[in-house]
This record gives structure tokens, C-alpha cells and sequence, in this order.
């Protein structure tokens, strides 16, 4: 049944403006409306299916490119995307299978170009592919390319040589010498031969790294878990797989780069010089993806010592990941526990690395006889655990539950004891099946009442006043909510005494220090809390925290910089630039210009790490150019302006303020050229007629250039609305007259004449007469 090709449109259209601003999420939910009208459409299928591969949902944008293949299989687009994705997942022969097909379709669409690139690509994964190497020569010599040729020829003979065919290696190479007599190449490699000796291997071409260590990961993880009859890792075996998938694609992300960055990307970089993502930027970049390649290649083959040396000289190189972080406190353990520790504290901040870092931290602890702290690190790592076993809506009411306990472990004497729940929690989380062991621990918990909060696995392994503290909390909530605030403050404290470390009874003294209206000590009560959460490596809460100031105390700016610190260190990257927008917004209301445009800069390096960059980018300096406006910093504006444009080279309204600011500081043959790159964009993509509005507008707004008329002339003219372009001909020729500018004058009624109005013979005289005029001067 044909589905509706009026909403298929609209939908197609709406994937494609996301996609623009690189808003992934939403172009694929609009992709997917799309196909339930037409699930056959290989456009869609493969927009789609590039939506997913940028959201990193490589399974799915897998599913979509094959689909895509079956509807359309002549088109090798497909088939080279499956490559890149089969890349990202470590199957480097499925990578290689994929490239090939893709090679011979666009053969046989008679591009060999793309054929070739294809074929160098498979050479990047196996480099003694034969069959390629032989394909690659044939097609170098039909294009005439010699020396190529005679490359990947030599190339077949030492295949040849190694795998024992020695007659057929000569052949090849006596074929290369023929073909190209004068190649030193090729007369070295067959003296070689006939001397009996070794040709060397054909090298690899550039670009094979990034997948070759993400397979060398893939295999690693194999290994990992080969022995398990589940296919699972325990929670640090799981997280270090996690972290070196993660380093190992930002290889990928290098090449991408380095093959032809986008131009939007340079617009935001050309205002943020020295601001750059997790590899750094410059020569540092290069440096740091140098020692990240060698610290993969050295974990992957059992080197640790070596591994942990190179990733810390790209890490103090400016890879400031969680993924590094964790990767080098893992590598540290045992060898430097003092680095363990600093680079563990920094991983455990970031929730995908908070079970396993609080694991490391508390056998670190252990190991050094520092029972304490051993305990409440696997107390906090068993929260993080158990809370995944629950729907996530009651995920962080559960950890909270843990918290009485963990901070009874920092103070407790029995030394006993505290080994007990260490040897307890290890056993119960340093084994491969520790997601059904704590799935049936938590079956195995008394039936609760409807409406109850959940119970921690961890009530069986030891008492503690948790449940008389959690009883105490919904206490002073029920009588704040009678308005009795002096009584649930009572309360409050009563169970402060019971579990003074407590964050959520100090929560709740917060806010009835509102409800009192005693602002400045709750909001310091506040951020003491956020600032607590934090150093435990409770980033999240710590978010939760300062956002709840701020919506008390939205002019806090202290509060809000600390927010925006907490969600750039969280990778909350767009959530991070709402507050940045925010804050300068606050500074701007208090007439704080400076402030403000600064923060909207430091906002701009922000936007760099989002996937939503473009879009940013022009939000924030649009902003910028506004206050450079209104501080009549015209050329500062016209710079930033200029960016905007750089960016999204169709926006109107910003090539409107660019020729403007340069009318206005006496730059008109720069205004003359924007207005002309801006009208042939529009011309090339077939809207003339926005171009003649946009043309009229700029007249309009003050700037009546007679090299702007005769601009708009022209596009009338080849738009065939002749009597407006001789009206705007007919202006230009007038004022040339007035200015004394005789041949100019006759050029443009000649211009007039040759467009044949109705009134011809009335130019044609006024030709006449100004031809007069000007034989007389």
C-alpha cells in the first residue's frame, strides 16, 4: 500500500534540517517517521542509518545500510558506509568484504576513482590482500597512471615470492619493467628477484590504525570472554573494555578529521584557538594520537608497563578522559597505587566509570590496610550496582538509601567487621554473573508493602540506623507539608545525630531553611551538600543540587559557574551550554558587557565537544555580534558576523549585517563581493527569486549601490521580467548622467536597448542624444 508522499516529504525534509544542525536524535526520530510511509526508500533507509551511526548506534545504522543495499543494489554508497561501521566494530574482514563490493560497483558506474579509493582502503586493512593488489594495478595501468601501476605490479610479485610462487613473481615484475622502462623501481625489484633474493612486504597505506586497534580491542574482549559460558565480565573487566572502545575511537574521529574538516567546524575553531576536544589541538594533537596508538597496541598485547607510560604522556598531553583515567588507574594497580588513586578519584566523578573505579579504589584500600575507606568504596560501588537492577525512576532513590551506611563505614572500629562487608561486596561483585546474583539477592529480599521505599541488598549484610534515619526524612517532609517547619526542623536534626554525614537529612534542612526564608544559609547549606557529592564522585547529584539553587537563586552566578563546571566534566555537553547562555544572559541584564561577551566565548570552546555544534556556534555568536553592535565595535562585529557566515553560509539576516557593517566602514567593493557570493549560492541551488528579494532588501535598508541595482537589473533581466530590470537599469543610467560619467551612461541604455522594452525608441533617442553630449566634451 502506497504510503503518503506529502507527509514522506515533510518528514524527509525535517530529518534533513536536524541533521544540518546535527541534531542526530531528532533527525532519526524524523527519518523513522518517513519510512513508515515508504519503508523502501533507500534515501531515507540510509539517512536514517547515517543518524544512527553519529548517535554511535552501530548495530541499528548496520541494520538500515544493509537494508539500503538490498533496495538499491547498484549503489555502492551502502556498502561503503557498512565498511566504516563493520570498522567501528572491530570486523575488519566484513570491513574489507563490504569495500570490495563497493569497489566494483562503482567500477562499473565508471568511477574508477572511487573504485580505487576503495581498494587502498582494503589495502589499509589486510595490506597483502593479493587480489586487490592485482585488481589496483590493472585499473593504475588502463588510466594511464604508470607508476602507480608498476608499484602495486612489484607489490603482487612479492606476494607471489613469499607464498613460494616464484615463476609468477618474475612475470610480474618483468611486466612492470615493460611498462614503464625508466622505473628504478622496477629494474631494482627484478635484479632482486634474478639475485635470488627477498623482495620486502607491501607496506600498508595510510589510514588502517584506528581499525586495526579497535579489532585488536574487539579480539582483547573476545579473550576476555572465551572462558565464560555467558559471554559477561565482571564490573572492572567491564569497564575497561568500555574505556579502550572509547580511547580506540577517538582514532577514528582523528582520521575523519584529517581527511577534510568541515567547514562549520572551522568557522567555531577560528574564534577558539587553543580551545579543542579530548585529543588537543596542534602539534599536541598529533603527539597525543602518537602515544594513544602505542598505549592500545601495548595493552592489547599484554605490555602494561609499557601502556600505562604511553597513555600518560598523552593524557599530561591534554586527553583529559574518563576512559584515560580509569584505563591508567587500572594500569597503575599494584604497580604505583598512588596513581592509581589520582587517576581512580578522577574516573569515579563520571557515572559509566563509577562501579568499576569505587572496585579498584576499594582494593587499593584494602591492599594498604585502610579498612575504612576499602568499605565504603565497595558499599559505593554495590549502590551503583544494585541500582541497576531497579527501573531507573527509583535508581537514585535506592543510592540514596546507601548513604547512612557509607558514612557509618568512614567511623566505624571494628576492624573485624569492616574486612567482613569488604570480603562480602567482593565476592558478591568480582565475578562475571554479578548481574544475576544481585537479580536474585534482590528476589530473595522480604515481600515490602505497596507504597514502601525499595530496601538495599545490603540490609542483609549488615545493621545500621538506615532504616530509622530514611523513616525520620518522610517525618520532617509530612510536617513541612503541614507547614509545621519548626517541627520538622526538630526532627531533622534528632536525625542528623543518628547519621550525621547524611547528605539528604542535610537536604532537607535546606530547604526548610527556605521555607523560612532564610535564602543566604540555604543556599551555603546547598552548595556545602553539592560540594560533598561531588568529592565522593556523586557528579550527578551534585548537578541536582545547584540546580535546585538555581531555581531559588536564579541570579547566582557563583552557583552557575559551579554548574557549568560539573556538566562540562560530565560530558553533558549541551546541558552545560544552556547554563553557559544563561549566565551570560545574567551578566548582560547587570550591564556587564565584558562578562558577558567572555562568557559567551568561553560558551563557543563548550560548543565545540556538542553534537549540536552548528547550531551553538551561530547561537552564541550571534550574541556575541550583538554586543559588539551595541559597543559600536563595528569591525569586531563584522569579524564575528563573518564567522556566523562561515557557518551557515545561507542565513540572510547574517550576509544582511555583513554588507551593512562593511557600507558602514567604507568597505564597498567587500560588500559588492558578499552580496555577489550570496547571490550565486542562491542561484546554484535554483532561487533566483530570493536572490532578487534579498537584492531589493539590501537597497532598501540605505545601501542604493548603482553596483547593487545593476545586479538586481541582471537578475530581473534572466528572470524575464524585462520592465523591472530597466527600471533599475534606468536609475543607474540616470545617476551615471548626473555624475558626469558619460560612458558609463551610454553603456547601460545600451544595456537597455539590447533588453528591446516597449519604449525602445525612447532609449534608443537618449542614446542618441548622449553620444552627442559626449563627442562635444
Amino acid at each position: 500500500m502506497a504510503g503518503n508522499q506529502a507527509a514522506f516529504q515533510k518528514a524527509m525534509n525535517q530529518g534533513h534540517s536536524a541533521a544540518w544542525d546535527q541534531d542526530w536524535r531528532k533527525a532519526a526520530e524524523y527519518y523513522s517517521q518517513a519510512l513508515e510511509e515508504f519503508p523502501e526508500n533507500a534515501l531515507a533507509l540510509s539517512s536514517l542509518g547515517l543518524a544512527y551511526f553519529e548517535l554511535a548506534d552501530y548495530e541499528r545504522a548496520l541494520e538500515c545500510y544493509q537494508h539500503a543495499a538490498r533496495v538499491a543494489p547498484t549503489d555502492p554508497i551502502p556498502q561503503e558506509k557498512m565498511a566504516r561501521i563493520y570498522e567501528r566494530m572491530g570486523r575488519l574482514k566484513e570491513a574489507a568484504e563490504a569495500s570490495l563490493i563497493a569497489a566494483e560497483l562503482h567500477l562499473r558506474g565508471r568511477d574508477a576513482e572511487r573504485a580505487i579509493d576503495n581498494w587502498v582502503h582494503v589495502l589499509s586493512l589486510y595490506p597483502e590482500h593479493l587480489s586487490t593488489r592485482q585488481r589496483l594495478a590493472a585499473v593504475y595501468e588502463r588510466l594511464g597512471r604508470r607508476e602507480e601501476a608498476v608499484h602495486e605490479y612489484i607489490a603482487v610479485a612479492s606476494l607471489l615470492q613469499h607464498s613460494g610462487d616464484l615463476t609468477r613473481a618474475l612475470k610480474s615484475v618483468e611486466y612492470a619493467a615493460r611498462l614503464a622502462p625508466e622505473s628504478q623501481e622496477a629494474r631494482f625489484a627484478l635484479h632482486t628477484l634474478r639475485s635470488n633474493q627477498v623482495l620486502p612486504r607491501p607496506a600498508r597505506p595510510k589510514g588502517g590504525t584506528g581499525p586495526m586497534r579497535m579489532a585488536s580491542v574487539k579480539e582483547l574482549e573476545s579473550s576476555a570472554q572465551s572462558g565464560e559460558q555467558d559471554l559477561q565480565l565482571d564490573p572492572v573487566d567491564e569497564t575497561r573494555q568500555k574505556a579502550l572502545v572509547q580511547l580506540a575511537a577517538l582514532l577514528f574521529e582523528q582520521a575523519e578529521e584529517a581527511e577534510g574538516e568541515p567547514a562549520s567546524r572551522r568557522g567555531l575553531s577560528a574564534l577558539t584557538r587553543g580551545a579543542a576536544g579530548p585529543l588537543g589541538g596542534g602539534n599536541d594533537r598529533t603527539r597525543v594520537i602518537l602515544h594513544l596508538g602505542q598505549a592500545i597496541d601495548s595493552q592489547t598485547e599484554g605490555d602494561l608497563t609499557q601502556a600505562a607510560v604511553e597513555l600518560e604522556r598523552a593524557f599530561e598531553l591534554g586527553l583529559r578522559t574518563p576512559a584515560a583515567a580509569f584505563d591508567l588507574g587500572l594500569l597503575y594497580r599494584g604497580r604505583d597505587d598512588e596513581k592509581a588513586l589520582r587517576y581512580l578519584r578522577e574516573s569515579v566523578k563520571h557515572p559509566d566509570y563509577t562501579l568499576g573505579a569505587s572496585l579498584l579504589l576499594a582494593q587499593i584500600y584494602a591492599g594498604r590496610g585502610q579498612w575504612n575507606e576499602a568499605a565504603a568504596s565497595y558499599m559505593r560501588a554495590l549502590a551503583m550496582a544494585d541500582a541497576e537492577m531497579v527501573p531507573p525512576e527509583q535508581a537514585d532513590e535506592l543510592r540514596q538509601m546507601y548513604e547512612p551506611m557509607i558514612d557509618a563505614l568512614g567511623s566505624d572500629t571494628d576492624q573485624a567487621s569492616l574486612q567482613s562487608i569488604c570480603k562480602t561486596i567482593a565476592s558478591q561483585l568480582q565475578r562475571a554473573d554479578w548481574r544475576t546474583f544481585l537479580r536474585m539477592a534482590r528476589q530473595n529480599l522480604p515481600p515490602q508493602p505497596p507504597g514502601s521505599p525499595l530496601t538495599p541488598v545490603s540490609e542483609m549484610l549488615l545493621e545500621s540506623h538506615s532504616g530509622t534515619v530514611v523513616e525520620l526524612i518522610g517525618r520532617v517532609r509530612e510536617l513541612a507539608a503541614r507547614e509545621m517547619t519548626r517541627s520538622a526542623m526538630e526532627e531533622a536534626y534528632f536525625a542528623l545525630q543518628l547519621a550525621p554525614a547524611y547528605l539528604p537529612v542535610h537536604i532537607e534542612i535546606a530547604e526548610l531553611l527556605l521555607r523560612e526564608g532564610r535564602m543566604e544559609e540555604a543556599v551555603r547549606k546547598f552548595m556545602i551538600v553539592a560540594d560533598l557529592y561531588n568529592a565522593r564522585g556523586e557528579s550527578a547529584r551534585a548537578v541536582r543540587i545547584l540546580q535546585r539553587v538555581l531555581e531559588v537563586a536564579p541570579m547566582n552566578l557563583n552557583v552557575r559557574e559551579r554548574l557549568i563546571e560539573l556538566l562540562v566534566a560530565q560530558e553533558k555537553t549541551d546541558e552545560a551550554l544552556k547554563q553557559c547562555m544563561e549566565l551570560a544572559e545574567n551578566y548582560y541584564r547587570l550591564a556587564d558587557l565584558d562578562k558577558s561577551r567572555q562568557t559567551y566565548l568561553e560558551a563557543l570552546k563548550v560548543a565545540q565537544q556538542s553534537k549540536n555544534n552548528r547550531a551553538w556556534g551561530v547561537e552564541i555568536l550571534s550574541r556575541v555580534a550583538d554586543i559588539d553592535m551595541q559597543r559600536l565595535n563595528f569591525r569586531q562585529a563584522l569579524r564575528i558576523f563573518e564567522q556566523i557566515r562561515t557557518i551557515q553560509p545561507d542565513n540572510q539576516a547574517t550576509r544582511m549585517q555583513i554588507i551593512q557593517l562593511q557600507f558602514r566602514l567604507g568597505q564597498p567593493a567587500a560588500a559588492i563581493g558578499e552580496a555577489d557570493s550570496y547571490i550565486n549560492l542562491l542561484e546554484s541551488s535554483g532561487r533566483r527569486g530570493e536572490a532578487i528579494e534579498f537584492l531589493n532588501l539590501v537597497i532598501k535598508e540605505g545601501n542604493d549601490n548603482l553596483d547593487l541595482r545593476r545586479r538586481l537589473a541582471d537578475l530581473y533581466a534572466r528572470e524575464g521580467r524585462v520592465d523591472e530590470a530597466v527600471s533599475q537599469l534606468d536609475t543607474v543610467a540616470d545617476a551615471y548622467a548626473g555624475q558626469g560619467k558619460m560612458l558609463e551612461a551610454i553603456n547601460i541604455l545600451e544595456m537597455i536597448v539590447a533588453l528591446k522594452p516597449k519604449n525602445v525608441e525612447d532609449y534608443r533617442q537618449a542614446l542618441m542624444e548622449l553620444r552627442r553630449q559626449s563627442l562635444r566634451r
